[in-house]
């Protein structure tokens, strides 16, 4: 599909970083028509510096590379929604997202909670913890194939009951046995949306 991108009076683009697998937000940087170009040629995220007035790619120094998935335009053209695989921390102090201080409401019931609690899992198998319950469950298997049984069929029971706190105190057990089990599996869940956006484009029943 051809677009004409259209950059603003000093030749620049805003570009939203999103992580591929989480939708997390991960940064805000700008493009120029050179940097654009080096992205598609590359398939690595390149940027225009404004303090240093420098083209400059993502990891180049700290090697927290962002190798690019998709990149998509907003419907006026003029700011680049990039999603990437993102090798270490996206911001420079070392933390996965630049966008982590709240000045305003609270994400708590928000998906926020999702690649955090991703991040926390696979730390969990990289680094045990005696003591850690997801590490008991990484290190049985049987029991981390059993909890998702267990967790689903709880939320069933409770989706028959008028607990809505029930139902909400299942989900979440559901949710993050799943998490866990996924992390055992080393199921890769860029697969996973592949065979739910072929079934969503072959119009199997939803």
């Amino acid at each position: 599909m051809s677009v004409e991108l259209k950059f603003n009076e000093d030749g620049l683009m805003p570009v939203i970083v999103q992580d591929a697998l989480t939708n997390e937000v991960l940064m805000m940087a700008w493009t120029n028509q050179e940097a654009y170009d080096l992205m598609l040629s590359t398939g690595r995220t390149h940027f225009w510096s404004r303090s240093r007035q420098k083209l400059w790619m993502k990891g180049e120094e700290s090697g927290h590379v962002q190798d690019i998935v998709s990149i998509q335009t907003d419907c006026d053209a003029d700011t680049l929604l990039v999603r990437v695989r993102q090798t270490g921390n996206a911001c420079h102090l070392e933390r996965p997202s630049c966008f982590s201080d709240v000045l305003y409401g609270d994400t708590g019931g928000t998906a926020a909670i999702i690649p955090e609690l991703k991040r926390i899992i696979r730390d969990r198998k990289e680094n045990p913890q005696e003591g850690s319950y997801t590490n008991q469950l990484l290190s049985n298997e049987d029991k981390v194939l059993k909890k998702v049984v267990e967790e689903a069929g709880e939320l069933a029971i409770a989706g028959k009951g008028k607990d809505h706190d029930s139902q909400v105190f299942e989900a979440a057990d559901l949710i993050y046995h799943q998490m866990v089990l996924y992390e055992y599996l080393e199921l890769p869940l860029d697969e996973v949306f592949m065979m739910l956006s072929e079934r969503h484009k072959g119009g199997r029943r939803k």
